[in-house]
Parts: C-alpha cells; structure tokens; sequence
C-alpha cells in the first residue's frame, strides 16, 4: 500500500449516488489527494465535499467511457495518480478499463466482469464447491423460453449485469413468464434462474488483497423481490451481531470462497445468499462494491464505527480500525408514504418515540412539502427509522413495530 502522504486517488462520481460523498470524504480523513471525476456541476456539489476534493472534473456523461477516459487524460497531464476508486455500480468497469489503460493497481475488466455478469459469476463460484442456483444466460425470446423450460418453475428473470432488483421477476409458471418478458423487452441480456426458497440474508466485507478485513451479515424482512414488489411493505433490513452462530457461520465460509475464487483485490463487496429451510447457505450472487439501500449507515450504527473511513484506510493503508464484534443488532425501517404528491405528514412517530426513544438511532423521514419518490425506483423511500440493541430479539420487535404504526401520508 501507500504512504498517506503521497497516495493520489481518482474517484469516479463522488457525488452520486449521494452515499458517494461520504466515501470521498473517508479518502480525505485517510490523507488521501482526491480528484473527482463526474457529471454533476461543480456547484451543486455539497460544501463538505468540494472541500474532501483536490479538484473536480465535470464531463458530460460519466457513462460515456471513450468521452469520459479523452477527457481525463487531457485534465490530468502531468498529474499522476495511484488508484482508480468507486463504489457505484455502473462505473465498475470504467475504473477497471482506466487501471489497465494506465497501469494502476487493482482489478482488471475479467474480473469486474466476474463480479457483474451474474452466469460468468455462479460459473467461476461454483469452482469453489459453493452451491449456486441454475441459471442460463439469455438474448431472445426464444432462448428465454427454452431456458425456462430447462429450468423450472418458479424461476427469476434478472437482467445479466443488474445492480438491485431493478427489472427482475419472478415467474411461477407459463403465462406469468409471458408477461414478465413483456414487460422486459428493453433487457438485451438476462439470466434465467432457478428460484431458491428460503430467508435472504447478506455479507458484506472489505478486502484487502483479496482477504476480508472487515464482515458483517444482514437479513432482509422480507425478501427483497417481495418487498419492492408490494407498496404496502416497510422493508427492514437488520444487521446481525455474531457472525459465528450457526446461523451465519457456513454462509460466512462460502462468501469467503466466492472472493477467493472470483479474483477480489481491496475495497468492499456485497453479498446476497439464501438460508433454506434445512438451514443451507445458498449463494445469490455479490457485487465487487459497498452495498446500498443506507446499509453503510447500518452497519456503522451496529459498531459505532465509520466504514466510509475504513474502506478508505483499508485502500491507502491496507488495514482497518474497526473491530471485528459489533456492539448491537441494528435494523432499518423503510417507509413509503401513502397517497400521491406531496409529503403531508406523519402518524405514529411521537408514540413510538416515547416508548423506544433509547434505542434509535436515526429518525430521517421526508420534510413536509417533499415530493413524495418514485417506491419502485428506490428502496430509500419516503423516510426510514434505525433502531439498535444488543438483543436480537428486542431489535427485530422494535422495528417490525415501527414498520407496523408509523405512517407517512402525502397528498396532491
């Protein structure tokens, strides 16, 4: 690794997603030299990070890669850097094209690859002896049916190199899958993919060469194709203390393996694997990337600890801060708001205040006036409530209640 004196980092889109910031700014508390490459204005960037930037291009697109990297290198003459950084999906790609075209250090296209194409990524886990579900890459209509025959139902339909559950259905049997392609004839590429029953939970880690140096796990309540599927749902995602009860543990195992055996180098990722009813880890697939949907926030929560900070200590330095337990169980609560419009109020916040005050950690709900978003684009939605405890029990009652009294209203 680098000394923090002289380490110079390029990262792409600091300042979105807006979780991005918070990564620039872990790079400058490390002593990193930051520039920032994106197409948001340098005027609509936040206070906090113009001052975490060294200094900022603005291009067009920053997904027009050949327009982005002609760019770049007229911008940077005679500037050199160390790294090339980003934890936004779509960007993957980019960086691991520039380390190559510049000869940085750092995972190559094959790799990223490996960790976007989700058939080349079951392939190479499956090498591992990691248990993946079927899945059969596919471009037209026909090879989609022909898939799903060989396949089964209930199956998925996913687009190759997703990120999220934007796009992805599942199908029960022949006339729901119609519909589902239908509905997804601007998918060029997809994977049709066995359906696994059981509780979807994650793991997350940050690597350093290809060794985690940090993990946590996760579970969603309830699975994340349900919950973006149904606007009535308060998702809740809640992270979990031990990592070595028998419920993690074997999941834990297998994560390591799909690292090791798709190529990890330094930074985080972001796994999604199901438990089924026997108890079973099955892989889902994993991102070479932090994991959205405020789960940074989660985490740092559970721990009191900054990871935003530590990914970038772990980039310039190799190491973390953090320790390996956490302190709490914690949980988010998502909720979206009823009606359409505008914000218009809240209900059941006071009283759940008053019981549990303690306990929260974060209260982040729309001002009133706020356009009301878009619930099928973002799991963020109107508002979210974090609560904390170190009993798993009272953590998960805690938040199945707010996700169950605590309303949010809009109007036109």
């Amino acid at each position: 690794m680098y000394s923090c004196a002289v380490v110079r980092i390029l990262f792409l889109s600091p300042g979105y997603p807006p979780e991005m910031q918070q990564f620039a700014r872990g790079l400058a508390e490390v002593g990193a030299t930051v520039f920032g490459v994106g197409d948001t204005p340098l005027g609509a960037l936040p206070a906090g990070l113009r001052s975490a930037l060294s200094d900022y291009l603005q291009v067009p697109s920053a997904l027009d890669e050949p327009e982005v990297t002609r760019r770049l290198e007229a911008w940077l003459r005679g500037r050199p850097v160390d790294r090339i950084e980003t934890n936004w999906e779509p960007l993957m790609l980019l960086a691991a094209d520039l380390r190559e075209r510049w000869g940085l250090p750092g995972m190559r296209r094959d790799a990223v690859m490996g960790f976007r194409d989700k058939v080349t990524m079951r392939e190479r886990v499956a090498t591992a002896g990691v248990r993946v579900p079927k899945s059969e890459r596919v471009q037209t209509r026909d090879e989609a049916w022909a898939a799903a025959e060989r396949v089964g139902y209930p199956l998925i339909f996913k687009p190759i190199a997703g990120a999220g559950s934007a796009d992805t259905w599942r199908a029960s049997s022949r006339e729901e899958f119609e519909a589902v392609l239908a509905r997804t004839r601007h998918v060029e590429e997809a994977s049709v993919e066995e359906l696994i029953e059981g509780d979807e939970y994650t793991y997350e880690t940050i690597c350093v060469n290809g060794v985690p140096v940090y993990e946590s796990c996760s579970r969603y309540y309830p699975n994340v194709l349900e919950a973006r599927k149904k606007e009535w749902i308060s998702p809740i995602i809640m992270t979990l203390r031990d990592r070595e009860s028998p419920e993690l543990a074997a999941a834990v195992a297998m994560g390591r393996k799909a690292i090791t055996a798709l190529g990890m180098t330094t930074g985080f990722t972001h796994m999604e694997w199901f438990r089924t009813q026997d108890g079973e880890p099955i892989f889902g697939e994993i991102a070479c990337r932090a994991p959205g949907a405020s789960m940074v926030d989660l985490m740092n929560y559970a721990g009191d600890i900054d990871l935003f900070v530590d990914w970038a200590r772990a980039v310039v330095t190799g190491e973390v801060a953090a320790p390996p337990e956490q302190k709490y169980h914690a949980a988010i609560i998502f909720k979206r708001a009823k009606g359409k419009g505008r914000i218009a109020g809240s209900q059941g916040v006071d009283a759940f205040l008053a019981k549990y005050r303690a306990y929260v950690a974060r209260l982040d709900i729309l001002p009133l006036g706020a356009p009301r978003r878009d619930w099928t684009k973002t799991f963020l939605s109107d508002g979210n409530i974090v609560v904390r405890h170190p009993d798993h029990d009272a953590t998960l009652a805690m938040a199945e209640e707010a996700a169950g009294t605590i309303h949010v209203h809009a109007r036109m």
